[in-house]
């Protein structure tokens, strides 16, 4: 059977794949900078004589062709980096000081080589094509993804689905969750800048005061979840930084604040964005001063496809066991591969790294974020088999 084929050549590829992962890990890269990244992934397609193509300059496209003719399905990794020190004391610890895989983009993709060496050795007992994207910059926008996509990255050959995989360290070593339908959030970047007349602290009359003006600005803002979304749909707005750059007896000129605005709809999220505008220029020109309200549109929201997210979580239980795959919730959190579920059919899938005893539960985006290895066991051959069962075989 072909399970049983992928399961002891993803057994048999474990301890290469750790090593790549502790190789990606241990030399990370920003955003947009992943060249030596691109050239490590290329130099292992040679080996194993994958042909390949560059995309979005790092970006690295391979293609493994089966015996026969047949649909083509797209599997996904992306490459990048996070600016985080890395607080892990462990062999493959960051090289590069402030830089740092603190969110297993080095598992997906040393996940995908894995898989890519599984479907080349069995590329003579199936039938389609299965095209490897190996993804830049996901963590900064524009997005590798919308980069890729406008270079033709899902044409020639045009695949009828595309697959990815992302850590979850809330979820045990061994387990997988799916989610049909929508499920992570559209995510845009809000940088406000509130503007008064600055002046000393015991002469509030003669000055504008941008503090209390921004304050009510922020305190408002939150009725546009509260009283204008649907209590149905959800939405996230947070300011997480407010610089008021004057001292105990000194009013600033200005505050400038940053944040984000998540939701799961695109015609809610443009009317939101119009009243956050509106209401914050509003307040501040009644109290004296302005307000540039000025909105850094991100990703659009995540949508699995339902056939194809509800056969791939059929074939996960087939592969892992029914007791191994989780139904997962929706997240607010954002993703650059919403790019590629917004024009093909697509699944996106979370992958279980938490191990209590090895301390792997740590958050994503955190300088202590690790993983459980033995999760690259899951990884490898659960992609390669969902996408032999994707193209019939």
């Amino acid at each position: 059977m072909i399970k049983e084929k992928i399961k002891q050549l993803s057994e048999s590829v474990f301890e290469e794949v750790v090593g790549f992962r502790r190789h990606l890990h241990a030399n990370p890269e920003l955003s947009f900078h992943e060249h030596e990244t691109s050239a490590f992934i290329k130099a292992q397609l040679d080996r194993w004589g994958i042909p390949y193509t560059a995309c979005a300059d790092t970006g690295v496209v391979g293609l493994i062709t089966g015996a026969g003719t047949g649909p083509v399905i797209a599997l996904r990794a992306d490459m990048d980096a996070l600016p985080i020190n890395e607080a892990n004391d462990k062999p493959y610890k960051s090289k590069n000081p402030g830089v740092m895989h603190a969110c297993g983009h080095d598992v997906h993709s040393s996940s995908l080589l894995g898989t890519a060496f599984i479907l080349n050795t069995l590329k003579n007992e199936f039938s389609g094509t299965v095209k490897l994207i190996f993804q830049p910059a996901e963590e900064l926008l524009p997005g590798g993804a919308s980069i890729m996509i406008k270079e033709g990255v899902l044409e020639n050959p045009k695949p009828a689905a595309i697959m990815g995989q992302h850590v979850m360290p809330l979820l045990k070593t061994g387990t997988v969750g799916f989610r049909p339908g929508i499920y992570m959030a559209s995510t845009d970047e809000l940088y406000v800048t509130v503007s008064g007349k600055g002046g000393h602290g015991a002469q509030p009359h003669q000055n504008i005061d941008p503090v209390v003006i921004a304050s009510h600005i922020i305190i408002a803002l939150q009725q546009i979840v509260s009283r204008h979304a649907d209590p149905r749909l959800p939405s996230v707005l947070s300011f997480g930084k407010v610089i008021a750059n004057g001292a105990t007896n000194i009013i600033p000129n200005e505050v400038k604040i940053e944040g984000t605005f998540r939701t799961l709809n695109e015609e809610w999220r443009d009317e939101a964005h119009k009243r956050m505008k509106k209401m914050a220029e509003g307040i501040a020109e009644s109290m004296g001063g302005s307000c540039h309200f000025d909105i850094h549109r991100g990703y659009p929201f995540l949508v699995n496809e339902e056939k194809l997210t509800m056969a791939s979580r059929q074939h996960a239980e087939d592969y892992l066991g029914k007791e191994n795959v989780i139904d997962l919730d929706i997240w607010m959190a954002g993703e650059d591969f919403a790019f590629y579920s917004q024009v093909t059919n697509a699944c996106f899938y979370r992958l279980g790294t938490g191990n209590e005893a090895k301390q792997t539960t740590y958050a994503v985006h955190t300088p202590t974020f690790d993983i459980d290895e033995d999760a690259l066991k899951t990884s490898t051959g659960l992609m390669a088999y969902l996408a032999l069962k994707q193209l019939g075989n």
